[in-house]
């Protein structure tokens, strides 16, 4: 009996249709395959809809959270993930590009600038606010303002005990306290007087605990940033004022008595410690981290920045005190 190769077999009927059942289904879940894979790499989100992740300083955590609370009740269909995080951690994760957008107090510097260049992508910075560094103590330490001379004694390490900055002051020693030891206040503290900082600075987790440790040890310089203490319909920052002092900060010689970080000193530049918040952003088309920053920068972001009792970066301020001047 002769035999028939494959190449040779007839097909039956049944055969075909089945074979002709198979190369459908297999063009069907071509199609399928393609359009998914096309919908996977469009963009998911628009200026007003979508789902995104940011990173935010923790220090800007009372203000920011607000914006994003308020943003989510005028668009229904927006999702703001906010990771609060260090400011270190926060361009870490624009530069390995887990985020599109951070919020942070600088401009991205030129190896950063460089890197994104490299990529063919060309971040954005807005200026949001300004912002100030508040030194608070326990309320029984009997020095309420300090001079920018003695800050500099205090972080260059030069003066590790209060009653060098002061004869008066208790025979404590200094302990400094930041919220972390790759944030932004550090960072600030550094450039400010040229230094590393000296050992009897070291860090908590966040700015909460900063309050809390100082609240606690008479000794402590907590250093945090003033919207965790600036709000006044704020439970939060109502409570950290009745647990700690805020000190005036003497900047020159024609300064008898020193300023307090308020809204208005900060607008003048006459409360020494102040330095800009920015939003910056990588995306490269119009999505939902534009819309955030958009809204952010608007009238209604710029009031929540005002009650907040930073100096919005387009609206007018006025003095808000905090009760213990």
């Amino acid at each position: 009996m002769s035999k028939r190769t494959n190449a040779q077999a007839p097909l039956s009927l049944g055969e075909g249709a089945g074979v002709r059942q198979l190369l459908t289904a297999v063009f069907l879940f071509s199609i399928l395959f393609l359009s998914s894979c096309k919908q996977g790499n469009a963009p998911t989100d628009n200026p007003t809809s979508g789902h995104i992740k940011i990173s935010v300083d923790e220090t800007f955590y009372p203000f920011f959270d607000a914006e994003i609370a308020v943003f989510h009740s005028i668009y229904r269909f927006a999702v703001i993930n906010a990771a609060y995080v260090s400011e270190g951690q926060a361009v870490k994760d624009l530069l390995a590009d887990s985020t599109k957008l951070i919020v942070i107090s600088r401009e991205l510097n030129a190896d950063e600038m460089k890197y994104f260049e490299e990529q063919k992508l060309f971040p954005k910075a807005l200026k949001i606010a300004t912002d100030a560094i508040a030194l608070v103590t326990h309320p029984e330490n009997k020095d309420t303002a300090l001079t920018m001379q003695q800050l500099e004694l205090l972080f260059t390490g030069k003066a590790d005990n209060w009653n060098l900055l002061d004869a008066q002051n208790d025979p404590l020693e200094i302990r400094v306290i930041f919220d972390n030891t790759n944030s932004s206040t550090a960072r600030f503290i550094k450039e400010k007087f040229n230094t590393e900082l000296p050992a009897y600075c070291f860090a908590a987790n966040n700015n909460a605990e900063v309050v809390k440790y100082v609240a606690e040890h008479k000794n402590a310089l907590g250093v945090i940033g003033v919207n965790w203490i600036s709000d006044s319909d704020d439970s939060t920052s109502i409570d950290f004022m009745d647990k700690v002092n805020v000190l005036r900060i003497i900047s020159d010689s024609s300064d008898t008595r020193g300023k307090q970080p308020y809204q208005a000193y900060i607008a003048q530049g006459s409360y020494p410690l102040t330095r800009n918040i920015y939003m910056v952003s990588s995306e490269a088309r119009s999505g939902l981290a534009t819309g955030l920053t958009a809204f952010v920068a608007s009238d209604p972001g710029q009031r929540i920045i005002l009650k907040a009792g930073l100096v919005p970066a387009t609206m007018p301020v006025r003095i808000l005190g905090f009760g213990n001047y």
